[in-house]
């Protein structure tokens, strides 16, 4: 029995050609990631990693802040 995931696209993302985004899912057990040109190749990983991801993105992206 396959899992159920339910994919978000950014609301960035246009519907024609060079607007593909990364996808997010989510399911019971944790987070799948995809590029919307190839959806086939999928990344899991657990909401405590994909937050610490972000948390780090956005900590990197602060004026003056070294990480």
């Amino acid at each position: 029995m396959s899992t159920q995931i339910y994919w978000q696209k950014s609301s960035y993302s246009g519907g024609g050609d060079g607007n593909s985004c990364v996808e997010v899912g989510w399911f019971d057990d944790g987070i799948a990631i995809r590029e919307s040109d190839d959806p086939g190749m999928v990344i899991h990983t657990s909401r405590a990693k994909l937050g610490a991801l972000m948390a780090r993105v956005c900590l990197a992206n602060l004026p003056g802040t070294l990480v």
